[in-house]
């Protein structure tokens, strides 16, 4: 396999072009949010035992029923998202049939095909550091921030989480000349 950057390793061959792409690997920030979300599930778990063990007025359970919500909420976000950063990773093939992407969670996830045919508008956009919207993505417990979109049947199609410029460089020019070579 070779490699583009530090996440981004591909395969290439006469038949197929198969590209894998990891989530940052942070020790520091994977710990850190393993522990706020060891502490999010000691809150939550906290809150559940007082609303069965307590005798609470209907306001109070009414509270905790509703903070509940919230918690289960994020819970389940951030479960996602540190899961995602632990065992997760995309995958993309190029191949005569078409573009196929898949979001493998540990081996799971459902392959989609995309038709050269059909695809427009192959871009990649990289926010800026300091706007409101770069910051958002580059935070450990948002699983988005997707570089590369087309456009599919009307709808836009969206891959390579948190990929920096350089490597959507490199992989735009990977990506294009494949997909002249297999649309042909």
């Amino acid at each position: 396999m070779k490699k583009i950057g530090d996440r981004i390793s591909f395969e290439d061959s006469k038949i197929k072009t198969t590209v894998v792409i990891i989530p940052e690997r942070n020790n520091t920030v994977n710990a850190l949010m393993g522990a706020w979300l060891s502490m999010w599930y000691c809150i939550g778990l906290t809150v559940m035992w007082a609303l069965f063990t307590f005798t609470l007025i209907e306001q109070e359970r009414i509270f905790l029923y509703i903070f509940l919500l919230f918690w289960f909420y994020y819970a389940f976000r951030i479960t996602r998202a540190f899961l995602w950063l632990l065992f997760g990773k995309e995958l993309l093939k190029l191949d005569k049939d078409g573009f196929h992407i898949k979001n493998s969670f540990f081996s799971f996830g459902k392959l989609k095909t995309y038709y050269f045919d059909n695809i427009k508008e192959f871009t990649f956009e990289i926010p800026e550091k300091r706007t409101i919207r770069g910051v958002w993505e580059s935070s450990p417990w948002v699983s988005g921030g997707e570089r590369f979109e087309f456009e599919y049947f009307g709808k836009l199609k969206r891959f390579g989480r948190k990929l920096s410029e350089k490597e959507s460089k490199l992989l735009n020019n990977l990506l294009q000349s494949k997909m002249k070579l297999f649309s042909k």
